[in-house]
């Protein structure tokens, strides 16, 4: 692929959001802030006898987040054990017991991780009844926790309530999520991407023997994963089969896809908090990221080493040749960078330093932009943390959007932030410890050698996805025994749940406080060039004091060999 064609690849894409960045991210805040229900909301409040006027507490808002989870879980751990006896198995029996619950927690909690084979596993009535359920249905819950939290960020009366979970759940399936993915599946229908109610059919091959290709519901349900931020594929291949991702065209469509909830969720926040300089602010800090880590990346895997990449021209192993390297590359660094997962390209055939940047663009935390809602919330801890560093510099009390930041409320961000860290950390360390981790290794050998350290990077990338609740693999790694089932099914549990109840406590207690008056200057303005600075040293700075010593057992230990 020429130049000009991978620059107007990335053109392209920022062009979509550009055009997408105040009409969505307008229309976003007026859902969340209306009071008015549409005819079939108010319909589903009288069903489950939701009272739409009702505010919660962070309390009852954080119970209502679980609750709703739990049961999700549970349901779709049924769907999977009974699918064997319910219509449209097409022969598939029902998923075994570890598998059907890595998978319910997976898909439940936005990380969309698959131990298996898609098309080999799963019907497709599991695939629309329970997947692609819990793929608007987790977004819509991330969306609705970082709406909560901007609620307590904004409010000006003391103990103002952070709304109604039923509420935001609702509407942002409904009027945000729904429609966006309507829009895209049609675009990849008109691409020549699959969407069937048939589970295949059966065809001669050249040699004379018979095959069989898988259909099913394809366009519609690679839409919602992108829109979503999910990530879960319908095909082994995920994003790279042609049935998904057919074009070059559906390719850019996909990543501005995953990209444009979580960008727009921005100009959300600048407009709830009436200062829209504060989104651009935030926005900076995650264009930032992406484009350093994209130019990153993109350079790595644009150079060829070793005999192979060498007679190639380029590193093109793993990589379908329809995108190319810019493409590939272009989606990596978008869906490690969204929570996403979705991958159009083998990570586990990057080079080892392009590999070790879309390892790295998750262990920030996944806020460049992030995911569907997570993003943006765990941009705001981070943003907390910072405000509160400013003012420890210059011994004044900080303050963010005119509320104090103490104690008790830097105690909550800083515990949101090593959530992930001591997941990651710990589930490594007793993966690769386990007698068995080295036998699901693709890559293993003698300590210190090429193969051991891939083997290392492998574990170390499986739980910084699980934890991040992003879903991408190195493939070389087999995690389809009880251990991994079972231990990264609960680092995506503990991922997704223990932040999102530590921001509601601390949008709890954001709440209870009166803004201090606009004519107070606070410790650091919260917008511009010197806040977004501080704001990029912070995130680069947590990351890199927790997560440099393991990368460097990892990623760069393999690429200095």
């Amino acid at each position: 692929m020429s130049t000009a064609a991978a620059v107007g690849q990335v053109a392209t894409v920022l062009v979509i959001l550009a055009a997408a960045y105040i009409p969505l991210g307008d229309h976003m805040a007026r859902v969340y802030r209306g009071d008015r229900d549409l005819a079939v909301e108010r319909a589903v409040y009288r069903i489950a006898r939701i009272d739409p006027r009702r505010p919660q507490t962070w309390k009852g808002y954080a119970l209502a987040v679980l609750a709703f989870s739990l049961i999700s879980v549970l349901l779709l751990y049924l769907l999977q054990r009974l699918q064997g006896v319910l219509p449209g198995a097409d022969g598939k029996p029902g998923v075994n017991p570890a598998m059907a619950f890595n998978t319910a927690v997976s898909f439940v909690t936005n990380t969309d991780w698959q131990s298996y084979s898609p098309e080999q596993v799963m019907s497709n009535l599991t695939q629309m009844l329970g997947l692609a359920v819990q793929n608007f249905a987790s977004a819509a819950v991330g969306m609705a926790v970082a709406i909560a939290l901007v609620r307590g960020l904004v409010a000006r009366r003391a103990g103002t309530g952070l709304g109604n979970f039923w509420v935001d759940l609702i509407r942002g399936t409904v009027r945000i999520l729904l429609p966006l993915a309507v829009i895209v599946a049609i675009i990849l229908l008109t691409q020549g991407a699959v969407q069937s109610w048939h589970t295949g059919f059966d065809y001669t091959m050249l040699d004379g023997r018979d095959a069989r290709s898988i259909v099913g519901p394809f366009a519609s349900q690679e839409a919602i994963k992108e829109i979503g931020t999910n990530g879960g594929g319908t095909l082994a291949a995920n994003s790279a089969h042609p049935f998904s991702n057919p074009t070059p065209l559906s390719n850019v469509v996909e990543i501005a896809a995953l990209l444009l909830i979580p960008v727009c969720l921005t100009r959300t926040y600048g407009t709830l908090v009436g200062d829209r300089r504060q989104g651009l602010t935030l926005l900076g800090v995650m264009a930032t990221i992406w484009t350093a880590m994209l130019a990153v990346t993109w350079w790595f895997e644009a150079h060829a080493t070793g005999a192979a990449g060498t007679a190639a021209g380029a590193m093109l192993e793993g990589k379908e040749q329809r995108f190319g390297i810019p493409g590939s590359v272009l989606f990596a660094v978008s869906t490690t960078g969204t929570s996403t997962g979705a991958v159009n390209a083998s990570h586990d055939s990057f080079t080892a330093g392009g590999g070790g940047a879309v390892l790295w663009n998750m262990l920030l935390g996944e806020v460049a932009p992030g995911g569907a809602g997570s993003g943006l919330y765990g941009m705001l801890i981070l943003a907390v943390i910072t405000v509160f560093v400013g003012g420890l510099l210059v011994g004044r009390t900080p303050e963010f959007l005119g509320k104090k930041i103490g104690r008790h409320e830097i105690t909550l961000a800083a515990l949101s932030v090593l959530v992930m860290p001591v997941l990651v950390l710990t589930g490594t360390a007793i993966g690769v410890l386990l007698g068995s981790t080295t036998d699901a290794q693709g890559n293993s050998g003698p300590p210190g050698t090429p193969g051991s350290i891939h083997g290392f990077t492998e574990v170390l990338y499986a739980y910084a996805s699980a934890a991040n609740n992003n879903g991408s693999a190195f493939g070389g790694l087999t995690v389809t025994d009880t251990w991994f089932q079972t231990s990264l099914g609960a680092v995506m549990l503990f991922g997704r749940f223990v932040p999102i109840v530590l921001v509601l406590a601390l949008a709890g207690l954001m709440v209870r406080q009166v803004p201090r008056s606009a004519a107070v200057t606070s410790t650091l303005p919260t917008h511009g060039v010197l806040f977004g600075v501080l704001l990029l040293g912070t995130t680069l700075l947590v990351a890199g004091l927790t997560f440099f010593p393991a990368m460097t057992l990892g990623p760069i230990a393999e690429a200095l060999l």
